[in-house]
């Protein structure tokens, strides 16, 4: 078995898998986390396992919207989160110097108007510290390697043995294992946006508080999202493929675009990556689901991906629920995954729109563009429409 960076590893002391269980998580990210809680608060018997060794720390996604604390909160998880992060009540847009619109979330319905900051990394160890009260442990350093079906369930085949499941969920990632042994297609749509992001101490003036910024300027977007810990992360797009990130340069395009001085000093991430589409074919197959990236992945700039993995999960639940008490739920399971992947289909074209809108423009557009965000936030139906849009909110 191999880690991350390619050396030899030994799996996790106490890895070994169970002979069977009623449902086998794949995947201990916050999507797995999250199905893997829903079902053991509800009385199965669920097994989670883990590739990796130990969690990572971290964190790309930070953002949590307003659908999924609403399904965070069924599984008893919201009020923690949102104790321990930011609320984001709404944004600005900017360009050289000056406020474009402005865009509150005040008009959300639901008990969560508002954006949640939090680190991914946060968010994973407050799901597993749940998980654990419930009685699960995620299962690290097991590896699956494949899968066969059997009369009722399926086998996954793994570096510690087998373990036969009446249900097999599948939240590994982009590059599911588990989907590629189902047989299960995703093609892979490339683009040629590209981001470095860090995460740094808050400024001061205008950027503190607790409002995200988009900076929306001609060499391209920068966006500014608080933090806890009076802490902010940028996300710069910038003219290359994403390759290994450069504090300096990052700083540097920070400032140059925005006018903002960071303190490089007070760095504590800094990450550069690509962007791809790649949506699933089905998302089930037979008794396996898919859910998380391992069914969609789209692109991060919207934040929609970890969220979308939630409520994948949430609906999920009780089809599988269902079928552990005997009913057939073959024909339910196809329904929900025609659904969810909809709702990715969906999901991906706001976050192509989301790029568009930061990509580079020309000096005789970008009046034009500026202009019409202006005009749309000052009417309060389009205002409301943009602001349920960004916090995936469909009414």
């Amino acid at each position: 078995m191999r880690g991350e960076s390619g050396e030899a590893r030994n799996p996790a002391p106490g890895a070994a898998v169970p002979a069977r269980a009623d449902v086998v998580v794949a995947g201990a990210g916050p999507v797995g986390l999250f199905a893997a809680l829903l079902l053991a608060r509800a009385g199965a018997d669920v097994v989670v396992l883990e590739r990796r060794t130990r969690r990572s720390g971290h964190s790309r996604a930070i953002g949590i919207h307003s659908p999924a604390l609403a399904a965070l909160e069924s599984a008893g998880v919201a009020a923690d989160l949102v104790a321990a992060g930011v609320r984001i009540p709404g944004g600005q847009a900017r360009c050289r110097g000056r406020l474009l619109a402005e865009l509150s979330f005040e008009p959300v319905p639901g008990p969560y108007p508002f954006v949640l900051s939090l680190p991914q990394a946060e968010t994973e160890g407050m799901l597993e510290r749940h998980l654990g009260r419930a009685g699960v442990e995620p299962r690290r350093g097991v590896e699956v390697t494949g899968l066969r079906r059997v009369a009722k369930g399926v086998v996954l085949q793994t570096n510690w043995g087998e373990i036969e499941a009446r249900f097999v969920v599948a939240a590994d990632g982009a590059r599911s294992v588990v989907r590629d042994a189902a047989g299960i297609a995703a093609p892979v749509r490339t683009y040629p946006d590209a981001y470095v992001m860090g995460d740094f101490a808050e400024t001061s003036g205008r950027e503190a508080d607790a409002r995200a910024v988009l900076y929306l300027e001609s060499a391209g977007v920068v966006e500014s999202f608080p933090l806890p810990g009076a802490r902010r992360r940028w996300v710069v797009r910038t003219g290359r493929r994403a390759g290994e990130p450069e504090l300096d340069a990052l700083v540097e395009a920070v400032r140059r675009r925005t006018g903002v001085v960071l303190d490089p000093g007070s760095n504590t991430m800094l990450s550069a990556f690509g962007v791809r589409r790649r949506i699933a074919e089905q998302f089930s197959a037979g008794r396996v689901a898919l859910v998380g990236d391992a069914a969609h992945e789209i692109s991060p700039i919207g934040g929609q991906g970890m969220n979308l993995g939630w409520l994948d999960a949430v609906a999920l639940a009780p089809h599988l629920l269902s079928g552990l008490s005997g009913d057939e739920v073959g024909p339910r399971l196809e329904s929900w995954a025609a659904q969810r992947r909809a709702a990715a289909r969906a999901a991906a074209q706001r976050a192509h729109l989301n790029m568009a809108l930061g990509r580079p423009v020309p000096g005789l557009l970008l009046p034009v563009r500026n202009g019409l965000l202006g005009s749309v936030a000052a009417v309060p139906s389009l205002h409301d429409a943009v602001a349920r849009t960004f916090t995936m909110t469909s009414r």
